[in-house]
C-alpha cells in the first residue's frame, strides 16, 4: 500500500510529505485548496502524462516519490521481469519533472522509463474518479473482473497451456503449408543462407574483439614509427649526427677546460643528460625489439570484419541476431523437408489440441457465466444500498474467437430507467454513476484484487447526504482489505475516516501556498462543521458534527 507521498513544486504546493495509512484515508477542504494536485501528484507517480505547467511558477522543477510497503507478489514478479529488485516487499517510485517539461523517473533508485513507470503503477494503485473509468469503460477488461470473483484459475491455466499449444502447432502448419507452394525455391534459399552463416562460423561478441584488434595493429603502427623516429633522433644517421653524438662531442670539447669550476659543473650536467638519453635509447630498442606488426593479420582482420558487416547486413544486426536467423532457417528447412506424412501428423495434432482448446474455452466459459450470474445480483444488491435502486446491471456474453483469455467477449450493460433495454456503460453511465458502480464492484471484488491501493477522486459529487452516507460505508467497507484514499466534499463520507487530512492554503505578499495537515478528534469535528456549514462555526454545528463522528464510527 502507498505509505508516503512526497510533493515538491507542483503548482501551489511548494513542499508537503503525506503519510498514509491502512484502512480509508480522506482529504478535505475548501475548493481550490489543492486537493486535486494531491491526486495530480499520485497520477505522475503512477507515470500519467505530465506537462510543464504542472511545475510551481517560478521553480526549476517540480518532484513527487512515493513509497509503498508490503506489495504483493504479481507487483515483486513483474519488478523482477523488468530488471528491478524488491525482495523485501517495499519499493520507492521517483519522478522529476523541468520547468521546460521533461521528465526523468527511478524506481527503487535505478533510472525507469515513464513507460515502465506507468506499468508499474497500474498494479499498484488504481484512480477513479469522475473523469477516470478506462476499467469500466474499456469492454476489453470486463472479463477480468469476473475472473477475479471466479473459482476458475486452475481451468484458466489449463487452458491458457492448450491455446499456447494450439497457436504453436498452427504456426508450424502455416510454415509447413506455405512451403508446400514453392518448396524447391525455398528449399535453394535457405540452403544457401545456412551454408553461407555456417561456412562464416560467426562468434558472438566477434566483430566487438576484432575491432579492439585492428585498433591495437593500427595504433602499433604509429607507435612503432614514433618509436623509430624517436631512435634515429638519437642515433643519427650516416649525413647527420645524432643526439648523442652530438651531445658527447660537445661535452669533450668542454672537458679541455674542466680547470674551471664552471666548465667542469657544465661537463658534469652533460653527462647526466648524456647518460638519461643512453638510458632512454635502450628503452626504446627494447619497445621496438618487442612491437611486432604483421601487415598480413591486419589485412585478415579488416576481411574479417568486412564479412561480418555483410552477414549483419543481410541477417541482423549482430551476431546473436545472425545465428538465431540460422537456427530459424535450419528449422524452416527442416519442416519444409518433411515429407507429406509430417503435414498429416500436424494436421492430425492440430485437429486434437483445437478441440481440447474449444473444450477448455467452454467450460471456462459456463464458469464465467455462473459468476457472472451472481455478480450482477451482488452488484445490484450494493447499487440499491447506494441509492441506485432502478438500475440494471448486466454481463453481456457473446462468443468471439479463440485467444489467450478464451473465446467470451464479456461487455457491462445498464440501464438507469424503468422500461429502458441496458446499454453499454459507455453510452449512458454518468460520471457520478460510474463512481458508485466501480465502488460496488470494488467492493465485491476487493478480497480478490491484486492492487493494493484505491483512489476516489471525489465520488461524491452530485449525490444527496443520504447517498452520500451509503457510499461512505461501502469506502469503508472496501477499506477491511484495500487501502482506499478518497478526495470528498461530503461530511457524512469524511466522517468514517481511520485518517483524516486537511488541505489549506495559504498566502503571503509574494506567493500561495498548500498546507496539508492530519487531523486529530478536535480537528475532524471543526472540519466536517465546516463543510456541513460554511466559515461561521457554530456550537450546533460542532454538536451535528460530533454526532456524525460518533455514529458512523
Amino acid at each position: 500500500m502507498l505509505r508516503t507521498l512526497n510533493i515538491e513544486n507542483i503548482a501551489v504546493i511548494e513542499k508537503a510529505e503525506i503519510e498514509f495509512n491502512s484502512g480509508l484515508n480522506v482529504l478535505t477542504g475548501e475548493t481550490g485548496a489543492g486537493k486535486s494536485i494531491v491526486v495530480d501528484s499520485i497520477n505522475a507517480i503512477l507515470g500519467e502524462r505530465t506537462s510543464k505547467e504542472l511545475v510551481r511558477h517560478g521553480a526549476d522543477f517540480a518532484f513527487v516519490s512515493a513509497y509503498f510497503s508490503d506489495i504483493n507478489e504479481t507487483v515483486i514478479s513483474r519488478l523482477t521481469e523488468l530488471g528491478y529488485e524488491c525482495d523485501d516487499g517495499d519499493l520507492l517510485l521517483s519522478r522529476r519533472i523541468s520547468a521546460e517539461g521533461k521528465s526523468s523517473c527511478k524506481i527503487n533508485g535505478r533510472p525507469a522509463t515513464v513507460s515502465v513507470l506507468k506499468e508499474v503503477g497500474h498494479l499498484l494503485v488504481n484512480i477513479h474518479g469522475q473523469h477516470d473509468s478506462q476499467a469500466l469503460l474499456n469492454p476489453d477488461y470486463h472479463y477480468k473482473f469476473i475472473d477475479m470473483l471466479s473459482d476458475n484459475k486452475a481451468l484458466y491455466s489449463e487452458y491458457k497451456a492448450a491455446f499456447s499449444e494450439l497457436i504453436k502447432i498452427r504456426r508450424q502448419l502455416k510454415i509447413l503449408t506455405a512451403a508446400e507452394d514453392s518448396k524447391d525455391k525455398d528449399v535453394e534459399l535457405l540452403e544457401y543462407q545456412v551454408n553461407e552463416i555456417e561456412a562464416a562460423d560467426i562468434k558472438v561478441g566477434e566483430s566487438d574483439a576484432l575491432t579492439a584488434r585492428k585498433k591495437l595493429i593500427d595504433s602499433s603502427e604509429a607507435l612503432l614509427k614514433a618509436y623509430n623516429a624517436a631512435l634515429s633522433a638519437l642515433n643519427g644517421d650516416d649525413e647527420n649526427g645524432g643526439v648523442l653524438l652530438i651531445l658527447n662531442s660537445v661535452r669533450t670539447e668542454i672537458d679541455v677546460f674542466d680547470d674551471y669550476s664552471d666548465a667542469s659543473e657544465i661537463s658534469n650536467s652533460l653527462s647526466a643528460v648524456a647518460e638519461e638519453l643512453e638510458v632512454s635509447k635502450q628503452k626504446l630498442e627494447s619497445a621496438i625489439s618487442g612491437l611486432e606488426f604483421d601487415e598480413n593479420e591486419r589485412e585478415a582482420v579488416e576481411e574479417r570484419l568486412d564479412l561480418i558487416f555483410k552477414l549483419k547486413n543481410k541477417y541482423g544486426e549482430t551476431e546473436d541476431k545472425i545465428l538465431e536467423f540460422l537456427e530459424n532457417a535450419k528449422e524452416k528447412l527442416e519442416l519444409i523437408r518433411f515429407d507429406d506424412t509430417k503435414l498429416e501428423e500436424l494436421n492430425t495434432l492440430y485437429d486434437e489440441a483445437y478441440e481440447k482448446t474449444v473444450s477448455l474455452a467452454e467450460k471456462l466459459s459456463e464458469e464465467r457465466r455462473k459468476t457472472a450470474s451472481a455478480f450482477e445480483l451482488a452488484v445490484k444488491e450494493q447499487l440499491e444500498f447506494l441509492d441506485m435502486p432502478k438500475i440494471q446491471f448486466v454481463v453481456q456474453f457473446e462468443q468471439g474467437i479463440l485467444s489467450s483469455n478464451g473465446y467470451d467477449k464479456i461487455e457491462f450493460l445498464i440501464s438507469t430507467n424503468v422500461g429502458e433495454p441496458p446499454k453499454p456503460l459507455a453510452k449512458i453511465a454518468s460520471g457520478g454513476e460510474l463512481s458508485r458502480i466501480m465502488l460496488a464492484i470494488k467492493n465485491i471484488i476487493a478480497a480478490n484484487d491484486t492492487v493494493g491501493t484505491l483512489i476516489f477522486d471525489e465520488i461524491d459529487t452530485g449525490v444527496s447526504g443520504r447517498a452520500s452516507r451509503k457510499i461512505g460505508l461501502k469506502l469503508k467497507s472496501v477499506s477491511d482489505s484495500t487501502q482506499v484514499i478518497t478526495v470528498t466534499h461530503s461530511a457524512q463520507i469524511a466522517s468514517v475516516a481511520d485518517t483524516h487530512f486537511l488541505i489549506q492554503k495559504d498566502f503571503d505578499e509574494t506567493a500561495t501556498y498548500t498546507r496539508i495537515t492530519p487531523l486529530d478528534y478536535e480537528g475532524r469535528k471543526r472540519e466536517l462543521a465546516r463543510i456541513m456549514g460554511g466559515l461561521d462555526i457554530t456550537d450546533a454545528m460542532l454538536a451535528g458534527a460530533e454526532e456524525l463522528l460518533s455514529s458512523e464510527n
